[in-house]
């Protein structure tokens, strides 16, 4: 979304190409996409970092949840489905009332068809690296599979699709 009239022409494109195309975006320049952009648009990857606006500010440094609940309104407004993406990060994002939190949002989209809890990795620790900075979660491990359930099962009781 930083870039919106290339992201629009290239998604216009391979719809012209009849290819399925997909919007990885947390909305939180949702605002940024005309309709011409949505138009080309098959599905949108939405990550919602958090439903607790302090954890929100944590994870995004923005604190601004409000975009990102008023870009998948608008999708669902317009009919486009929404695959919910939450990166679980034990002593981070993995608070029940958190997790409850995103879980409220994304069931109060219709559009919603499924929720992908993520497993948190190290994996970026080395672009970190190689860029002289301090990985901020470096200590922090992979959430166990005890509470993969746990958060899963939020997401379900909310009558969400979970993977």
């Amino acid at each position: 979304m930083q870039q919106p009239v290339f992201t629009r022409e290239v998604l216009r494109r391979c719809k012209d190409l009849r290819l399925h195309t997909a919007l990885d975006t947390s909305g939180l320049l949702g605002e940024r996409a005309d309709d011409a952009l949505l138009d080309a648009t098959d599905l949108v990857l939405l990550d919602i970092k958090s439903g607790d606006p302090g954890t929100y500010r944590t994870v995004t440094r923005t604190g601004r949840l409000a975009p990102t609940v008023r870009f998948a309104h608008r999708l669902a407004d317009r009919g486009t489905p929404i695959c919910v993406r939450f990166v679980l990060v034990p002593g981070l994002t993995d608070d029940p009332l958190n997790v409850d939190a995103v879980a409220s949002i994304a069931a109060g989209v219709p559009t919603v068809e499924r929720v992908e809890v993520l497993p948190f990795h190290r994996l970026g620790a080395q672009k970190y690296a190689a860029l002289g900075m301090p990985f901020p979660l470096a200590h922090t491990p992979p959430p166990d599979e005890a509470l993969l359930r746990r958060v899963r099962g939020q997401f379900r009781d909310h009558g969400l699709t979970v993977y």
